[in-house]
C-alpha cells in the first residue's frame, strides 16, 4: 500500500480508501447495497490487512447503521483504533425536525456526538460536510468545526460536493480569522468525469487541499461489464445510474482501456484506479465493493504502472472539451505560464 499526507497536514493516508455506503442496506441506501456484519467485518479485515488506514463513511448512510458497523468491526477485529484515520460527515436529513438537516451549529453539534457514539470512539479523524447548505453561512460551519477541532471531538476536517468558489470562500474566512481550515474535498472525478479539472482541480493545487474521490469507476461503467450497443447486465447503473457520467466518453475510454488491460495482465477497473492514483492532485480513492473479490482485485490497483506513453494515450481519449473561460485564458496567458495546462493534464 502506498501513502500520502492528506492535503497541508501531517496526516498520512492509504492512496486506497474503503467506502462504505453499502453496509447495512437501510433506507434509501439500500440501492448500494446490503451488506451484513460479517462482510463488513470480512471487508475491513480484508483492506487493514493489504495496508489500507483509511475508512470513509456518512451519518447518512443505511440511517446510521454504516457508523454502528463500523464501530463493531473494529472491535470484532480487534484493530488498535489509533491506527485507522476514520472519516464520517455531516449535513443530510436525520430525523424529520426542522433542524435536523443541514450545517448549523445545532446540527453539527448534535451529529457529531451521533456520529462518536454509533463509531464507539471517541474522536473523529476528519470529519466532512457533505455537501453545501445555502441557509447556513460558511462562517457559521466553519467556527462550529473549528470549536470541535478545539475540543478534541474531531482531528481535522474538510468538505464534500461543494463548488470551488465555496471552498475558496471557506478557506479565506479560515485564513483571515486564523481558524482551522478544510484540509480535504471529497469528489467525484474519473476518467469518464474529469469536470473537477475546469475550477477545483487547480484550486486543490494552489491552496494545497488534498482529494478524495467517490465513484472512480462512474458507478461500474469503467469496469467493463457494460457495452456501447446498450446492453446492460443488472447493477447500479441499471437500477440507478447515479452519479451523472459521459456515457460515450466512457465508452470512448473502454475501447483504449480494454485492450491495455489485456496487454498488461490486470482487469480493467485496476487501470480506470491506477490513471486516478497518478493524478498528484489525489490524496486517497475511495473503493467500494459488493463483493469480496471486486475489493481484491481493487486494492491490485496501486502496483499498477503507466508508461507515459499508456498515459498520454489514457488523457487524450477522455481529455474534456474546451470551454470558456479556459480556451481565452489558455491563449491570453502564455506569455506567463508555467508550463501546467490543467485542461489536458
Amino acid at each position: 500500500m502506498n501513502y500520502k499526507i492528506l492535503g497541508n497536514t501531517g496526516l498520512k493516508v492509504s492512496t486506497l480508501c474503503l467506502g462504505t455506503m453499502n453496509f447495512g442496506g437501510k433506507g434509501f441506501f439500500g440501492y448500494m447495497g446490503n451488506l451484513d456484519q460479517n462482510a463488513v467485518d470480512e471487508q475491513i479485515s480484508t483492506v487493514t490487512e493489504a495496508g489500507v488506514n483509511f475508512i470513509d463513511t456518512a451519518n447518512i448512510y443505511s440511517e446510521g447503521l454504516s457508523e454502528v458497523m463500523i464501530g463493531k468491526a473494529i472491535k470484532n477485529l480487534s484493530i488498535n483504533r489509533d491506527d485507522l484515520v476514520l472519516a464520517t460527515k455531516v449535513r443530510g436529513a436525520i430525523g424529520n425536525g426542522e433542524n435536523n438537516k443541514g450545517l448549523s451549529k445545532k446540527h453539527i453539534i448534535q451529529q457529531v456526538e451521533g456520529s462518536l457514539k454509533r463509531l464507539g470512539t471517541d474522536y473523529i479523524d476528519l470529519y466532512q460536510i457533505h455537501t453545501a447548505d445555502p441557509l447556513t453561512p460558511i462562517e457559521e460551519t466553519i467556527r462550529t468545526l473549528d470549536d470541535l477541532v478545539r475540543s478534541g471531538k474531531i482531528r481535522y476536517f474538510g468538505a464534500s460536493n461543494i463548488a470551488a468558489w465555496q471552498l475558496m470562500k471557506g478557506l479565506a474566512y479560515s485564513q483571515y480569522n486564523h481558524l482551522d481550515r478544510f484540509v480535504s474535498l471529497q469528489a467525484n472525478y474519473s476518467l469518464d468525469v474529469r469536470d473537477a479539472e475546469r475550477e477545483i482541480v487547480p484550486l486543490l493545487l494552489d491552496q494545497k487541499v488534498g482529494m478524495m474521490i467517490w465513484s472512480p469507476l462512474s458507478g461500474g461503467l469503467l469496469t467493463g461489464k457494460y457495452k456501447r450497443d446498450g446492453n446492460k447486465e443488472e447493477g447500479r447503473l441499471k437500477s440507478f445510474p447515479f452519479p451523472p457520467f459521459h456515457e460515450q466518453r466512457a465508452y470512448d475510454v473502454l475501447d483504449v482501456l480494454i485492450p491495455m488491460a489485456a496487454q498488461k495482465r490486470v482487469s480493467v477497473s485496476q487501470l480506470a484506479l491506477a490513471w486516478l492514483l497518478h493524478q498528484p492532485v489525489v490524496s486517497s480513492v475511495i473503493i467500494g465493493a459488493t463483493k469480496i473479490h471486486q475489493l481484491h482485485d481493487n486494492l491490485k490497483a496501486v502496483d499498477v504502472i503507466f508508461t507515459e506513453d499508456e498515459l498520454s494515450l489514457l488523457n487524450e481519449v477522455s481529455k474534456l472539451p474546451v470551454e470558456y473561460p479556459g480556451n481565452v485564458l489558455e491563449v491570453m496567458t502564455a506569455d506567463r505560464s508555467s508550463g501546467t495546462n490543467f485542461l489536458n493534464a
